[in-house]
């Protein structure tokens, strides 16, 4: 298939736009043709993942292209970095591995980019609107662009996401077209009681259990009476993204290309139908646990990012109440989030609390965990995911409202009355 291209795209891929460019445009291209996409199209903003410092090969990357001159051609926010920039030194984090870090944070910040250093775009910054064409990096962000803002993004790899900033441009494929954004997957809940529904407990469960099943395929959930807040379809979604690697998901009745049943499939019939009853969740959020004992080292709440939201809910769980001194309580968040709950004193019952305050980067991508600390608890079933695999420690899947308790009492606590079967 040959794939047609503009005469810009043809004079950047000349190098008439400068060698940043010519670079950008060749690398798009060979994805293209690689996708079978018939064309390219233009976006109207990027989320880079690429920023994330890995290792020398993606330091050298960026600082090729800002020896090039590269320079983002739209608005582009950049997700976590390797280090939290002014907080790093606190926690167990090699000077050489921060300095590396830091250097990939000033070539991404030198070619035009937004230091938001969050997972969480969405949270602070001019959201895309309803329709608009995208490339996002980080697989939590680009579900919920494509499913609560109804945006168009492919899941952007590190790498090509800058690429896409730097040219405006992107293969027309997958998820930027209409006709590949309708339902595959039916997911029906059947007799879930209306306080799990209610808990936000229940959403990141529920996407560790689709995930598994769904992979990479459109999902549509039918839930009556189900009415998710966006924290909870952000839990949802994130979810749905590690245990699969699912980019878009229509909740019937809630998301905005699924009014009716019929507007998700787009006429079109499921190809797979999965009825979920509530011994299937129980078994999945059992999943989310690798450890089996009470021991506890520390809490991580923001995976993804906590959002204000999140934050001013946070509040009254801990109000009157101090951690045991044996456990670390974490909270990651994004820069924004942190400085718009400073304006409202938000923090001021998490640092009553003993709460500590991470923002810029994510505790699964830099070593930042000291050596000590062997099990986590978590609210997150993304982060309880990736744990064992990632940071070779155990994890322990519970509320937030567990969470707190836990780290109260100094060792796990686990509510189970809302999931008796």
């Amino acid at each position: 298939m040959t794939l047609k291209l503009t005469e810009l795209d043809s004079s950047n891929l000349a190098g008439e736009s400068g060698p940043a460019v010519q670079m950008a445009m060749s690398i798009l291209i060979r994805m293209s043709e690689i996708q079978s996409a018939k064309s390219l199209i233009s976006i109207v903003s990027a989320h880079i993942d690429s920023a994330l410092y890995i290792g020398p090969a993606t330091l050298d990357y960026a600082e090729r292209l800002v020896d090039l001159g590269a320079k983002v051609c739209v608005p582009t926010t950049l997700n976590v970095a390797g280090v939290d920039h002014n907080g790093w030194d606190r926690w167990a984090v090699p000077p050489e591995w921060a300095r590396q870090a830091r250097r990939q944070m000033l070539a991404y910040k030198s070619m035009g980019c937004e230091p938001t250093w969050t997972c969480a775009p969405y949270q602070t910054e001019e959201r895309p609107d309803f329709g608009d064409q995208i490339a996002w990096g980080e697989s939590s962000a680009v579900v919920f662009a494509n499913s609560v803002l109804g945006a168009r993004s492919e899941r952007y790899p590190d790498l090509l996401d800058i690429c896409a900033a730097i040219t405006g441009r992107v293969p027309a494929t997958g998820l930027h077209l209409v006709e590949n954004r309708s339902g595959q997957v039916l997911v029906r809940l059947k007799s879930i009681k209306s306080n799990l529904l209610d808990s936000d407990e229940f959403y990141p469960v529920l996407g560790h259990y689709i995930g598994k099943i769904a992979g990479s395929r459109v999902v549509v959930v039918d839930a009556r009476g189900g009415n998710p807040s966006e924290d909870q379809l952000k839990a949802l979604g994130a979810a749905m993204a590690s245990s699969g690697s699912v980019a878009l998901f229509h909740w019937v009745g809630v998301t905005p290309e699924a009014e009716t049943i019929q507007d998700a499939f787009n006429g079109k019939h499921p190809e797979k139908i999965i009825d979920v009853s509530l011994s299937d969740l129980v078994r999945a959020r059992n999943d989310l646990s690798s450890s089996t004992s009470d021991r506890l080292d520390m809490i991580v709440l923001g995976s993804p990012h906590f959002s204000l939201n999140e934050l001013r809910s946070l509040g009254p769980l801990i109000e009157g109440k101090r951690r045991h001194p044996g456990v670390r309580f974490l909270v990651t968040t994004g820069r924004g989030v942190k400085l718009l709950a400073e304006e409202m004193d938000l923090l001021v019952p998490l640092m009553k609390f003993g709460a500590e305050i991470t923002v810029d980067t994510c505790i699964l991508t830099t070593p930042m965990l000291p050596s000590g600390i062997r099990s986590i608890m978590t609210n997150s079933a993304k982060y309880a995911y990736y744990t064992p695999g990632i940071l070779d420690r155990e994890v322990v899947f519970g509320s937030t409202q567990a969470c707190v308790e836990s780290a109260v009492s100094g060792k796990v606590v686990k509510d189970d009355r809302l999931w008796v079967v």
